[in-house]
């Protein structure tokens, strides 16, 4: 694939990730759920500070350190993931590693805007008020990624502590509530792991 191609589809990518993003965030109040198929999918928008499991490296009521740090880190991953679309454009790559590797780069671009810009443009969402543009919640580099994907199949009561994390605090699997973004880092490094481990075992 050429360079063409490849910023197309990043184009396309992150655009429909963020034009979903701001869609919910501006028209949606903060926990609304919206039921798109009953019993299995809807859009609930939440917010989420981007730390993995939702954790923190400094305390409430003070700057947020580690949400800095892990913003710079990702950056720094955006940095290296292009150089590696670069290497492997030009080294002609197969067509399958570069089109994973720029849904990764699309998916971790797209979530570092929402931290990186969505506190100054936007007003705070909350359970009973909807964000506008024009807002102004949190500094650069410290808002909050939009989510709103969510899967709630089935009830399973009595999971096991160690599966916890596949359940939402009603005990419904699949209790993960995610994004666009979320969604193609997701997909691109289950198909490189499955169909294209010779190339990176190289």
């Amino acid at each position: 694939m050429n360079w063409k191609k490849i910023s197309l589809l990043v184009l396309v990518l992150l655009v429909a990730d963020q034009a979903l993003k701001i869609w919910v965030k501006t028209h949606m109040t903060l926990d609304e759920s919206i039921v798109v198929f009953p019993d299995w999918f809807q859009l609930r928008f939440i917010e989420n500070s981007g730390a993995a499991f939702g954790m923190r490296l400094s305390t409430p009521g003070t700057f947020d350190w580690g949400k800095l740090l892990l913003s710079v880190f990702r950056i720094s991953m955006i940095g290296v993931l292009g150089y590696l679309i670069y290497r492997f454009v030009k080294t002609r790559a197969p067509k399958g590693v570069v089109i994973g590797m720029a849904l990764i780069f699309a998916g971790a671009l797209g979530n570092i805007l929402d931290s990186a810009f969505y506190g100054m443009i936007f007003s705070a969402s909350t359970p009973t008020t909807v964000a506008h543009l024009g807002g102004h919640y949190a500094p650069f580099m410290m808002g909050k990624v939009v989510d709103m994907f969510y899967f709630p199949l089935f009830q399973w009561n009595g999971v096991p502590r160690l599966l916890g994390f596949l359940v939402d605090s009603n005990n419904y699997f699949f209790g993960a509530i995610f994004n666009l973004a979320d969604a193609y880092i997701s997909v691109a490094v289950v198909y490189l792991l499955l169909f294209q481990f010779r190339f990176f075992s190289k």
